[in-house]
């Protein structure tokens, strides 16, 4: 029997570093899902910001109007969301928690507006304790540019909560440790225990590896003395870092309960023979903590994808120009957007109304009026919604930095509706812009186009033409309904 279960226990220790294995690159894979989510909203944040600054209310100090455009934009975010505009000097200008602007305190992070005059580019601040709230948060800055100067520092503080929230979201189960550290390692959302240990430096097993890499596997010791498997991954968008850890207690239990289970059943699996023995044992060693694995692999196994794409994408583009890491990044993020409305809806597919609201989200928040959409309930499956949502940011992208939506009285509409010209359905959207500046043809295609062009050829059965006409160009898109999708 001293044989069989020798060699019965090293099937279970392969199996278990195989495993093992397999955890370590799960951890990394979470940690670049957050990552992933973290990004998205924080740049559905600053592009909210980047259209508050667009306004003519805030260029010209007409604080009053400018205060019901903002309000706008904190609905979205609760209570403690919380606006501040300063000039050069870090003295507020206004203040969404008061009308009495003559007196307002100066910002006390004067650091970050100094750097947002200095690179006219959005910044992101580490943890602090703000003097408005009385407590420690993070702003998102943003410059607010006239005539070529930058005039004042637009800044938004939302609520730690959305952090928080997005953690405990991702949290597989209770032997996980997930954390957002900000650029200098210390925490700004955490599970478990987020009271103790918010405001607190990452552990120091982990806080010096994260300054040598931006990205690595690796065992540390959690702030609660527990030994994990921990993934990090650093965002480009923020500088902040995202860590994901697995206690190692819970990949040892499994093997001890399975050697005890094959050391008692040895001397029956020696009477059955080798072979039902060696069977037994794998199945015994493995299948508690591969059933657990798969499960959980099939219901992230979208967002991996993500996450896989993030990574060869910052490997592709680290020699590109940040214009275009951004661009591809936007792109990125309204698929993100787009299979967050999925899995709101357990993937069964979402409404075209509902999937064109979430792109055009950021141009809708001050002036809504300026989109208008017309068309039936459409319903759709989650590939044509994943495809239309990657279209459609394609469409409003141009429209924000080139057309209709450039200027501040320039209008999109957008229309669609149900053809039955053959023994399929057909989808045919109309997306006509005026207002915006004199349109001229360009002289050759953009990528965008091209995606547009090829993405309703290929992938919707459909065709997309573009008219540039002088008074705003005009998208024309058709594309099949399968209802077998």
């Amino acid at each position: 029997m001293l044989p069989l279960i020798i060699f019965a226990v090293g099937i279970v220790f392969h199996n278990y570093q195989r495993d093992r294995q397999a955890a370590t690159q799960r951890v990394l894979e979470t940690a670049r899902n957050i990552r992933l989510l973290l990004d998205a909203e924080m740049q559905r944040m600053t592009g909210g910001l980047q259209v508050l600054a667009l306004t003519n209310s805030l260029r010209d100090g007409d604080f009053a109007n400018f205060r019901r455009i903002a309000a706008g934009f904190l609905e979205q975010y609760g209570k403690d969301g919380v606006v501040l505009v300063a000039d050069r000097t870090g003295q507020q200008a206004f203040s969404s928690l008061t009308p009495d602007t003559a007196s307002l305190p100066p910002r006390n992070n004067l650091e970050i507006v100094e750097k947002v005059f200095a690179t006219r580019q959005p910044q992101y601040s580490n943890l602090f304790f703000g003097a408005v709230k009385q407590r420690l948060i993070i702003t998102v800055e943003v410059p607010v540019i006239r005539d070529g100067e930058v005039l004042y520092d637009i800044s938004f503080s939302p609520p730690i909560g959305v952090f928080q929230a997005m953690i405990e979201k991702q949290r597989l189960n209770q032997d996980w440790t997930i954390s957002i550290f900000d650029s200098e390692g210390v925490n700004l959302a955490r599970v478990p225990n987020p009271q103790a240990t918010i405001g607190q430096r990452a552990s120091p097993t982990l806080f010096a590896e994260m300054f040598r890499q931006s990205e690595a596997t690796l065992p540390t010791v959690s702030l609660e003395g527990v030994a994990l498997i921990t993934g990090f991954t650093r965002s480009r968008v923020t500088g902040w870092t995202v860590a994901a850890g697995i206690s190692e207690g819970s990949l040892v239990a499994p093997l001890w309960r399975s050697l005890a289970i094959t050391s008692v059943i040895g001397g029956f699996l020696l009477l059955v023979g080798l072979g039902f023995a060696v069977r037994m044992a794998t199945t015994i060693a493995r299948g508690e903590m591969l059933h657990g694995l798969l499960i959980e692999e099939l219901n992230h196994r979208v967002k991996n994808t993500l996450a896989i794409l993030q990574s060869i994408a910052t490997q592709t583009f680290r020699s590109a120009s940040r214009a275009e890491r951004e661009k591809f990044e936007g792109r990125l993020g309204a698929l993100a957007e787009a299979h967050n409305l999925l899995s709101t809806d357990k993937w069964q597919g979402s409404d075209l109304q509902d999937v064109v609201s979430r792109v055009l989200r950021p141009y809708l928040l001050n002036a809504s009026e300026r989109v208008k959409m017309f068309g039936p309930r459409v319903p759709l499956s989650p590939r044509l919604a994943l495809v239309l949502s990657m279209i459609m940011h394609e469409m409003a992208t141009n429209a924000a930095k080139y057309g209709a939506l450039s200027n501040d009285t320039g209008t999109v509409t957008l229309d669609w509706e149900m053809l039955q010209e053959g023994p399929e359905p057909k989808l045919r959207m109309i997306w006509t812009e005026a207002g915006g500046p004199q349109v001229t043809a360009p002289v050759r295609r953009g990528f965008g186009s091209r995606l547009i062009e090829r993405s309703a050829r290929d992938q919707l059965g459909g065709e997309a033409t573009v008219d540039f006409l002088p008074q705003g160009v005009v998208y024309t898109l058709t594309s099949s309904l399968d209802v077998g999708d």
